[in-house]
């Protein structure tokens, strides 16, 4: 199932990603969406015909998220100064966000069932 970006900015409300960086992140989010319905039981909750999609863009939003975080380009605020305007950001691994695999996998499994039922077992 691909989610174009129309409906990422649109019906989700999305606007972390830019469209450039969608198909991308879109594309991983749902070959993750894949997996999850090839070792659980997934269904979307009173068959809202947008669950699937929805889900695919939460989860593409923390991918990006992620991404950002382990290249350095966003994160807690290590340094601020005003003059001429400047930022710096926390190393990665040097602040309270799990960022390792299985941090990742937690969050995007947490995004996914923001919007459908997955359990292991038989519906």
């Amino acid at each position: 199932m691909a989610v174009d970006y129309t409906f990422y900015a649109g019906t989700y409300g999305g606007r972390a990603i830019d469209q450039n960086d969608w198909h991308g992140l879109e594309r991983r989010a749902a070959a993750q969406l894949a997996r999850y319905k090839r070792i659980y039981t997934v269904t979307a909750p009173d068959e809202d015909p947008d669950a699937e999609s929805m889900a695919i863009c939460a989860m593409a939003d923390a991918m990006q998220s992620f991404d950002l975080l382990l290249n350095g380009e966003c994160g807690p605020v290590s340094g601020v100064g005003i003059g001429s305007v400047s930022v710096s950001y926390a190393a990665p691994g040097s602040n309270s966000l799990d960022v390792s695999a299985k941090g990742q996998a937690r969050e995007l499994y947490r995004c996914a069932s923001l919007y459908l039922d997955i359990y292991r077992g038989v519906s």
